[in-house]
């Protein structure tokens, strides 16, 4: 049996399911492949009486058949596939055997891609709203469990439902990528032994998502496995973008669109400036599409330092999607050796310093912990000024207001050596930190950090403009 890694909240939380007192009516959702079927067969392995999955653009008729066909073989009936006519019986039988094998230990339903269950027509959400309301919500022993990739349609249908299930959920988990440790852990223990700066060249590449994690091999090196995975002709992960954004969003054109604009803009775009570039409507729907993005886990959203929320930046998250967009989707070089010959160019070089700035602000929390500032309260944000005639711009990759007067102001750098500061760089650095200073009129103390893979060099320009560095170590610590 495959080994499971991480998920320690999400386990306990599913634990403390099994000891409540009454009913729990449990949500599960997150991105495609990222591991939430494997969590609740391995949380509720003994306790799970019946489990069913939807299947994605199936009429009504045919979830119906297969449901029956489920049904028969967990509770070992004789069951027509074509006797249920709806779902209100479907689910009315699914009760009537629950009840005829009563337990007092808590029993699990478990509904996989419940929104693809949904089909136009079925009646299927009113028909399970009939089955908690009427019926499970008596039964104090069962635990029903609803888990989905389309993670925009579990918050919409689900967590925000305005009409029978409103407040009905108990609890919900929403099951992120594996962080920088999970993923070192996940390797281990399929006994691949990769460096740490190869890891992270990996989850640049393609995330934290298990189930691309798990096609890796003992033995080969990152080029080889990207070579195989992205650039050979059946390789999994060159034809998964194909089916990955389909699978979450009835029609994803315009989110592609937005994904596409972001993918092109690595630091980031505003409502309005997305608006613009795709000649959207200014709108519900605009808003809605943009939600559903966010909830999904592929852009992230930053309120940049002193900024109202009009001026959210909205940046693309999701490392597979990026690298995709970047190396593979237009590339004509395809076969054995195409990725050594490319992660050789600037083009690549320059990407690794963007990918690098994205991981570093989905570890935030490890970065706080390796300025020993963990238990500081502070808020992140991210900080640019457009430069104007005689008047200097500046950006600064990821800042930390703190409640204790101070702020970091962090420079994100990636290499594959110790990074050096000389004269010139050192002028850079201090430009900025003059320029947030007057432009913010802050007086905090501001500490100067600077983020980078291996360390850098300390020499005197270091000394003299670098307050505190990290290393991409701490970005593997655990919390």
């Amino acid at each position: 049996m495959q080994t499971f890694i991480g998920r320690e909240s999400e386990l306990q939380l599913l634990s403390d399911v099994l000891d409540s007192p009454g009913p729990e009516l449990v949500a599960v959702f997150g991105r495609r492949r990222v591991g939430k079927t494997f969590l609740i067969r391995h949380a509720y392995e003994k306790q799970t009486v019946f489990e069913f999955s939807g299947i994605k653009e199936t009429s009504a008729t045919q979830q119906l058949e297969r449901f029956a066909l489920a049904l028969s073989k967990a509770f070992k009936l004789e069951l027509a596939p074509d006797k249920l006519r709806s779902w209100l019986q479907a689910f009315s039988l699914l009760a009537d055997l629950l009840e005829q094998k009563p337990s007092k230990k808590k029993r699990v339903v478990f509904l996989d891609e419940f929104p693809w269950l949904d089909s136009p027509r079925s009646g299927f959400l009113n028909a399970f709203d009939h089955f908690w309301n009427s019926w499970a919500t008596k039964q104090s022993n069962l635990v029903v469990v609803i888990c989905g990739s389309a993670a925009s349609w579990m918050i919409r249908n689900v967590v925000r439902n305005k009409g029978g299930l409103h407040n009905r959920l108990t609890r919900r988990i929403r099951l992120m990528p594996f962080n920088l440790m999970e993923t070192e852990r996940f390797l281990q223990s399929q006994r691949i032994q990769l460096k740490r700066y190869q890891i992270l060249q990996l989850y640049m590449m393609t995330g934290g998502i298990p189930h691309y994690l798990k096609e890796l091999r003992r033995g080969e090196s990152i080029e080889q496995a990207i070579d195989r995975l992205f650039f050979a002709q059946d390789g999994l992960l060159r034809e998964e973008f194909e089916n990955l954004y389909p699978a979450l969003f009835d029609q994803p054109e315009r989110h592609l669109e937005v994904v596409r604009a972001l993918a092109n803009k690595p630091s980031g775009m505003t409502r309005n400036q997305i608006i613009e570039n795709c000649a959207l409507q200014s709108g519900g729907s605009t808003t809605k599409m943009l939600e559903e993005l966010l909830e999904s886990g592929f852009v992230q959203q930053f309120n940049p330092f002193g900024k109202v929320t009009k001026d959210v930046v909205y940046k693309l998250c999701d490392e597979y999607t990026i690298f995709y967009l970047k190396f593979i989707e237009n590339t004509k070089a395809f076969g054995e050796g195409a990725w050594l010959n490319q992660s050789q160019s600037p083009a690549y070089r320059s990407w690794c310093g963007f990918a690098f700035e994205n991981i570093c602000l989905k570890h935030v929390a490890q970065i706080k912990k390796g300025l020993g500032i963990a238990g500081v309260y502070t808020e992140q944000s991210i900080w640019r000024s457009e430069g104007k005639g005689a008047d200097p711009g500046a950006q600064i990759d990821l800042l930390l207001d703190r409640a204790d007067n101070c702020i970091n102001l962090i420079e994100i750098k990636f290499s594959n050596t110790e990074f050096v500061i000389d004269k010139g760089y050192a002028a850079l650095l201090d430009a900025k930190k003059q320029v947030f200073a007057a432009k913010t009129g802050t007086r905090k103390t501001l500490f100067l950090t600077m983020m980078t893979s291996f360390g850098v060099k300390k020499n005197e320009y270091f000394y003299n403009t670098i307050q505190r560095d990290l290393t991409m170590e701490v970005l593997f610590d655990s919390l």
